[in-house]
C-alpha cells in the first residue's frame, strides 16, 4: 500500500439520531444545505479531499496540517454564524478532531492510527469545539491566527500511548481586550477569573458553588445508549452529595434526593430512573454522559446538601447529556424545617425547565402521604433506605424506624405503606425470625393493619401493598385494580410494574407479565433479584424450564443472599433431569441442613408472594414436584423406580408410583410399567 503523511479532519454533527428522531426531513434537508452552502465550499477553499461521508459524519484528508485548521475555524465560525440566523431551528453543531500522521491508500480510501486518532479525538470535543494532537499544535503554533487551550494527556481508544490534546479556536473569539505589557501575568490572571466568576454567578443566580460543575462536557451518543430514549423527558437523578461534616447525614442527603424521585416519577408525562439505579453512581465521580447511556435518559440532576444544625445549604442542576449544557440550576440557603417547601419548589422548576405542565391530579399526588414533621420524616428516610437492601436484618431494622415514624405521626401514610411492604417481605421470606419470633400470622395481620391506615391517604405505595395482599387471599380482580391504580398515580414507579406482573403471572397471562417486567427493568436497569424472579416464574408458567432456570441463575449471581430463590432454581434444574446440581442448589437455601431435613424442604417451603387462581395452582404443584426431585437421593432414579414396582411390596409400589408422577415427561419410560401396576 501507499503511505503518504496527511492532516485528517474528522467530524460529527452532534446529537445527530436525537435530530433525526425528532425531526428526520427537517433535519437531513438542512444538514444537505449546510454542507452545499458552507461545509464544502470550505474544505474546497482550503484544498481539502473529502474521504468520505458518514451519515452525518465527514473524514477530510489535507496536504497541509495549516490549510487543514484554518478550514476547521472556518468550519466552526460559518456553522455558528448560521446557527444565529435560524434561531428557530434547533442548532446543528459539529465536534472537529484533527490529527497530523501517516496513513495508508487503497484507492480512494485512507487507514492506519493517523485517521483513529482524529476520529477519538472528535468523539472527546465538545460541541462546537476542535480538539487537535501535539503534532498538529507543532506543525501550526505561529502559522494560523488561533488560540490553543492545553486539555491534557487523553488516553484514547484503541490507541496505544497517551496523546497530548489542545482545544484550537478562533483568536479574534478569545481575545476581547489587549492587556497592557506592563500588567503582570498573576494580575491578568485575577482579572480574568472576576470576570468568569461573576458570569457565573450572574447566569446561576449563586454565591458560589460548593462542589465544581462540568459544564459542557463531552455529549452522550444517543447510538451508544444501553436503552432507546423514551419519546418524553427522561431525568436520572443522581444521589445528592453530603457535604455536611457528619457522615451520619448521609441518609438526609438521601432522603432529598429519594423524594424529588418520588415526587417527580408521579407525573405522566415524565420519565424517571428509579432510586435504585441511581445510586449506584453514589460517592463516585462519573461524568454526566456515562451516566446517561447507561441509563438511557437525556436529562441527568445532580447536587450537594450541607446540613450544619438546623441550617442547610443545597445545590443542584439539571444537565442536557445531549448539548452538555445545563437546562436548570438553583441554589437553596435556610432552616432545615424548610425542606417539605424546597421540595415542592424544586419540583415546580424542574417541571418549568423541562416545559411540562402538572395536572391537578399530579399536583394533589404529589403532596399526598407526605409529613409536615421533621423528626417523623427523617426517621422514615433511615427505615426506606434499609428496607431497600431487601434481606431480613435490615428489613427488621427498617420496620423499627417506620414505627418510629408513624408514632410521631400517626397519618404518614407513605410510612404506613412501607410498614406494610416491610412485614409483607417479612411474611413473604420468612424473615419472622429476625423480629424476635413474631409469628406468620401476627406478621400477616400488622401488615393488613398498616395497608389499613395507608388507604386513609392513599398513595401508589399503599396500592402496591394492597396488590399484593389480594393475590395472597387469592383475589385476582382486587390484586388487579390495586396494581392499576398504582401504576396510574405513578406511572415510573417500577414495584408498581412488578406487582402488576405478579398479576398476570397468577392469571396464567406469562407475555403480558413479560411486558410489565421489561418496564420495571427500563425505570430501573439495576434491578434488584426478586425482578429475576418475577421473570423466572413467568417463563415457568410458561412451561420453558430453561429460560426460567437461567433467570433464577442470574438472581442468585446477582445477590448471593437472595437464598428464597434457590428453591425455584432448584426444581427447574430437577425437572430438568439436572439433579446433581439441583441438589446442590438447594442446599443454599438452608446451609448445614440435616438429611432430614433436607429430605422435608418441599415440605417447609412455601411460595408466599403470590397465591395462583384455581385452575393455574398446576404451577404451584410442579413447583412442588421439582424441589421433591431434587431432594431425592441420586441413585432413585425413573429406571430404580420401574424395578421398585415389579417387587412384592405394595407399600413399595405405591411410594414408587407417587415418585414417578413427580419426575413427569422425565418418567415417559415408567408408562407401560405403570399400566400394569394399575391393573
Amino acid at each position: 500500500m501507499e503511505r503518504r503523511l496527511a492532516a485528517i479532519l474528522a467530524a460529527d454533527l452532534v446529537g445527530y439520531t436525537h435530530l433525526m428522531e425528532v425531526d428526520e426531513a427537517g433535519t437531513l434537508t438542512r444538514l444537505e444545505a449546510l454542507r452545499a452552502e458552507l461545509i464544502d465550499p470550505l474544505i474546497a477553499k482550503h484544498h481539502g479531499r473529502v474521504v468520505k461521508l458518514m451519515g452525518d459524519g465527514h473524514l477530510v484528508e489535507f496536504a497541509s496540517v495549516v490549510d487543514a485548521l484554518n478550514c476547521a475555524l472556518a468550519w466552526q465560525a460559518a456553522v455558528e454564524g448560521r446557527t444565529k440566523l435560524f434561531s428557530e431551528a434547533p442548532a446543528l453543531r459539529f465536534r472537529i478532531g484533527l490529527n497530523l500522521g501517516d496513513v495508508m491508500v487503497k484507492g480512494d480510501d485512507l487507514y492506519g492510527d493517523g485517521i483513529n486518532v482524529a476520529a477519538r479525538l472528535e468523539e472527546l470535543a465538545e460541541p462546537g469545539s476542535i480538539f487537535i494532537s501535539q503534532t498538529v499544535y507543532d506543525h501550526v503554533k505561529g502559522k494560523v491566527s488561533a488560540a490553543f487551550d492545553e486539555v491534557g494527556a487523553k488516553r484514547l481508544k484503541n490507541v496505544t500511548d497517551p496523546v497530548q490534546v489542545y482545544r484550537a479556536s478562533s483568536a479574534s473569539d478569545v481575545q476581547v481586550a489587549k492587556v497592557s505589557k506592563r500588567t503582570s501575568e498573576r494580575s491578568r490572571l485575577l482579572s480574568l477569573a472576576t470576570v468568569v466568576l461573576v458570569l457565573v454567578l450572574g447566569a446561576t443566580g449563586a454565591a458560589f458553588w460548593l462542589r465544581p460543575w462540568e459544564l459542557g462536557e463531552a455529549t452522550v451518543l444517543t447510538e451508544r445508549m444501553a436503552f432507546p430514549l423514551p419519546n418524553k423527558p427522561s431525568v436520572a437523578i443522581l444521589p445528592f452529595a453530603n457535604l455536611s461534616a457528619d457522615p451520619e447525614q448521609d441518609y438526609f442527603a438521601d432522603g432529598m434526593t429519594d423524594d424529588l424521585i418520588t415526587d417527580l416519577s408521579k407525573i405522566g408525562d415524565l420519565f424517571v430512573i428509579a432510586r435504585n439505579s441511581t445510586f449506584v453512581y453514589k460517592g463516585k465521580t462519573v461524568e454526566t454522559r456515562k451516566v446517561a447511556e447507561d441509563l438511557g435518559v437525556r436529562y441527568v440532576m445532580e447536587g450537594s446538601v450541607r446540613r450544619s444544625g438546623n441550617t442547610i445549604r443545597l445545590n443542584a442542576q439539571l444537565i442536557d447529556a445531549t448539548t452538555g449544557g445545563s437546562v436548570w440550576a438553583d441554589r437553596f440557603d435556610g432552616e432545615v424545617t424548610d425542606i417539605f417547601r424546597l421540595q415542592d419548589d424544586f419540583v415546580r422548576k424542574i417541571v418549568q425547565a423541562l416545559k411540562i405542565s402538572l395536572t391537578p391530579r399530579e399536583t394533589e399526588q404529589i403532596a399526598r402521604g407526605r409529613t409536615e414533621d421533621l423528626k417523623a420524616w427523617e426517621a422514615f428516610q433511615r427505615g426506606w433506605d434499609l428496607y431497600l437492601r431487601f434481606n431480613a436484618e435490615d428489613n427488621a431494622k427498617a420496620i423499627a424506624h417506620f414505627g418510629e415514624a408513624v408514632k410521631i405521626d400517626p397519618d404518614y401514610g407513605r410510612a404506613h405503606a412501607a410498614l406494610s411492604l416491610a412485614y409483607l417481605a417479612a411474611r413473604n421470606f420468612a424473615w419472622g425470625q429476625v423480629l424476635g419470633g413474631t409469628g406468620f400470622g401476627e406478621i400477616e395481620r400488622l401488615a393488613i393493619r398498616h395497608l389499613d391506615h395507608a388507604k386513609r391517604t392513599p398513595t401508589a405505595l399503599s396500592h402496591v401493598a394492597s396488590s399484593y395482599v389480594h393475590l395472597l387471599f387469592s383475589e385476582p380482580e382486587d390484586a388487579l385494580a390495586e396494581a392499576t391504580r398504582a401504576i396510574a398515580l405513578d406511572p415510573n414507579d417500577p414495584e408498581a410494574h412488578i406487582v402488576m406482573a405478579w398479576v398476570m403471572i397468577t392469571n396464567g397471562r406469562s407475555e403480558d407479565a413479560f411486558r410489565f417486567i421489561d418496564s420495571a427493568i427500563r425505570f430501573n436497569p439495576s434491578y434488584p433479584s426478586h425482578y429475576n424472579m418475577a421473570r423466572g416464574i413467568a417463563y415457568f408458567t410458561k412451561g420453558d424450564l430453561q429460560q426460567a432456570a437461567e433467570e433464577f441463575q442470574e438472581g442468585l449471581i446477582n445477590n448471593p443472599d437472595a437464598v428464597e430463590i434457590a428453591p425455584l432454581l432448584a426444581a427447574s434444574l430437577a425437572l430438568q433431569n439436572e439433579r446433581e446440581k439441583a441438589r446442590e442448589t438447594m442446599k443454599l437455601w438452608k446451609p448445614g441442613m440435616s438429611e432430614i431435613v433436607f429430605s422435608n424442604i418441599p415440605r417447609s417451603y412455601r411460595f408466599h408472594i403470590t397465591r395462583w387462581n384455581k385452575e393455574h395452582r398446576y404451577i404451584r404443584e410442579r413447583l412442588e414436584d421439582g424441589m421433591r426431585i431434587a431432594v431425592l437421593p441420586l441413585d432413585v432414579t425413573v429406571s430404580s423406580l420401574i424395578n421398585t414396582m415389579k417387587s412384592d411390596d405394595t407399600l413399595a409400589h405405591l411410594r414408587a408410583i407417587e415418585t414417578l408422577g413427580r419426575f413427569g415427561p422425565l418418567a415417559e419410560s415408567a408408562i407401560p410399567d405403570l399400566i400394569l401396576a394399575v391393573k
